[in-house]
């Protein structure tokens, strides 16, 4: 039986470790401050504070998944801890579960009711679940949306006013519906309602007195396609121009230079850019095979998380997309960092311009819910327009979900499957054109993780799954291939090799959202014999625009 004595030793023990784990915690070493947490925990696991502490760290580390756990037990030792709701509320903020939330936050306002943080973080939770009421009161059922991009022609865009109308009948049916949303959720401030036809925009402002409708600035009223899309470029635009219909690498790299100097793309031709490679993705099945001849190569980068300047170092130091240097840019090109417009025309545009020079694979941020988090959805809407963040969002669906190169290299986002037999056959029969769903097939080839012990266990972010080198060995075996490669996380030097080998994961973006330190990397294969040769690289400066500059407000806060 433990003395006194020996139990006050132990609880010293804790708190030096703990002090530790917070050292490693402000040098940004959220890993090694999470095992001495642990360590912490598994001498005294009756202090909440070791429990709130941990989940913050996994925060860094967006396993929201970890974090909920452990501020989930920091409340059960200590209900009135109101760090423990703090931080359990801001994991759920971020994995967009903001009803969950806004109890939390409720529950810290109750706890520290004169806290002016805790008042505001408050306010925010409660603008988003409003924000998301509005968005489900308008919501239109899948069966009866309509494609943004099929009315649109930047063939046509500049040319004239054209014949677009909208009845009486329209508006009537559009005020009844801002009627019943009033009804919903009442007269208070509240945030931008969009409700649109094939070719009509109504935008709504709620205030206390009452309602009206704008779009971009303009005179109050509805807004036809023909409007919002008579964009002539004007004659004292100097930027990069497309000729006809063909994007060549004289103007990507006149492109790539402009956002060099922070100068915007004319929205005639990120529209032709965008449309262009939807296109060409409709057409692409959700698995691709990939053949790279002998004596020729192939690139594969991770993450690239709009570091837009870190993707030019990529290209600096392996050249730039072509028949003869070809790329597989494997999902996550876009959120927190503050150039991700810039990153997904750059390699739109080089897809364009070949698509066998560059292969493009969804990742988890290619999707709705994390763009409106995350930043690209701002950012969008800041440097071109809403109709924008309606394109991309669509043309984010056509995105494949899997490669297979040279039959031998299965590369994904994020990992491998909740059970065992899954086929490549399976893989190519995902009818991918929609949203990532919350479970299935697409949600864990999006959201996986590896794990070092064997089997599968929940995963830590929340999401998917984490699985066991018995996991990978049994799919390459039942597919009759030899290696996964796949992204979806950061790494302290760019990568990190699994499984005994037979997984490696590619992490792109260096010096995460410029606090992790960390390095990038990409892989290059040689045929015949596809040996990876994993390349590393350091961040490079970049224009002072932080990391989730777009992000929303309430996000930014807890950032």
């Amino acid at each position: 039986m433990p003395t006194m004595a020996t139990e006050k030793s132990s609880v010293s023990l804790a708190e030096e470790i703990k002090i530790q784990a917070n050292e490693a915690f402000k040098a940004n070493k959220f890993s090694q401050a999470i095992d001495l947490y642990t360590q912490a925990i598994e001498i005294n696991g009756e202090n909440a504070v070791y429990w709130a502490n941990r989940a913050l760290a996994h925060t860094k580390l967006e396993e929201y998944g970890s974090a909920i756990q452990d501020a989930s037990k920091a409340v059960e030792i200590d209900p009135k801890y109101s760090k423990g709701y703090y931080r359990r509320g801001a994991a759920y903020l971020a994995m967009g579960k903001f009803k969950d939330a806004l109890k939390d936050f409720q529950q810290v306002k109750r706890i520290s009711p004169n806290d002016p943080d805790a008042s505001k973080k408050l306010k925010e939770c409660e603008k988003a679940v409003m924000k998301l009421k509005f968005e489900e009161a308008i919501s239109v059922p899948t069966s009866e949306q309509h494609s943004v991009a099929e009315s649109i022609d930047y063939r046509t865009i500049g040319t004239g006013t054209g014949s677009s109308y909208h009845s009486s009948q329209v508006t009537a049916a559009a005020v009844a519906l801002v009627a019943v949303v009033m009804l919903v959720v009442g007269p208070i401030a509240a945030t931008v309602v969009a409700f649109s036809t094939i070719t009509t925009f109504l935008v709504v402002k709620f205030n206390n007195s009452g309602w009206t409708w704008w779009e971009d600035g303009s005179t109050p009223g509805f807004l036809t396609k023909s409007q919002v899309l008579n964009i002539d470029v004007e004659p004292q635009y100097t930027g990069a121009r497309i000729d006809g219909d063909v994007v060549t690498l004289d103007f990507v790299k006149k492109m790539m230079d402009d956002f060099k100097n922070q100068k915007c793309l004319h929205k005639r031709y990120a529209f032709q850019i965008v449309l262009q490679t939807r296109e060409i993705l409709m057409a692409l099945p959700s698995l691709v095979d990939i053949n790279v001849p002998n004596e020729k190569h192939f690139t594969v980068c991770g993450d690239v998380h709009g570091q837009f300047f870190d993707l030019i170092n990529i290209f600096e130091l392996n050249g730039l997309p072509s028949d003869e240097n070809p790329y597989l840019f494997n999902g996550d090109f876009v959120d927190r960092g503050s150039f991700s417009l810039e990153v997904i025309l750059t390699l739109f545009a080089f897809k364009c311009m070949s698509p066998s020079a560059i292969h493009l694979a969804r990742g988890n941020h290619e999707s709705k819910s994390m763009n409106k988090i995350y930043g690209f959805e701002g950012e969008v809407r800041s440097k071109l327009s809403d109709k924008f963040v309606e394109l991309f969002a669509e043309v984010f669906c056509y995105l494949p979900l899997a490669h297979v190169i040279n039959h031998k290299i299965f590369v994904v986002h994020g990992g491998l499957f909740s059970t065992d037999g899954v086929k490549l056959s399976d893989i190519r029969a995902i009818d991918r054109f929609c949203e990532p769903p919350e479970e299935g097939l697409m949600c864990e080839i999006l959201w996986s993780d590896p794990q070092p012990n064997p089997g599968r266990g929940p995963s830590k972010r929340g999401v998917g799954l984490s699985f066991g080198g018995d996991v990978t060995k049994r799919f390459l075996k039942d597919n009759n291939l030899d290696l996964v490669v796949r992204s979806h996380e950061v790494k302290d030097e760019g990568y990190e090799v699994e499984h005994d080998g037979k997984l490696i994961t590619v992490f792109s973006a260096p010096n995460y959202c410029d606090q992790m330190g960390n390095k990038g990397a990409f892989i290059r294969f040689e045929a015949p014999t596809m040996e990876p040769k994993i390349v590393t690289f350091s961040a490079v400066p970049h224009p002072d625009v932080k990391p989730m500059a777009y992000a929303s407000n309430f996000l930014r806060m807890f950032s």
